[in-house]
């Protein structure tokens, strides 16, 4: 038990940042993507 206590805090804590950062882009880059789809019609 011991051994796993360092190891979550050195590596469990940046996992999480990874995904709560991976989550709250996740809309940005829809949101970009359905833009980019879009263009060719703006361009008519």
């Amino acid at each position: 038990m011991e051994t796993w206590v360092p190891f979550l805090t050195e590596v469990g804590f940046p996992i999480a940042v990874t995904f709560y950062l991976l989550h709250r882009i996740e809309g940005k880059l829809n949101q970009l993507i359905e833009s980019i789809h879009g263009l060719p019609e703006k361009m008519k």
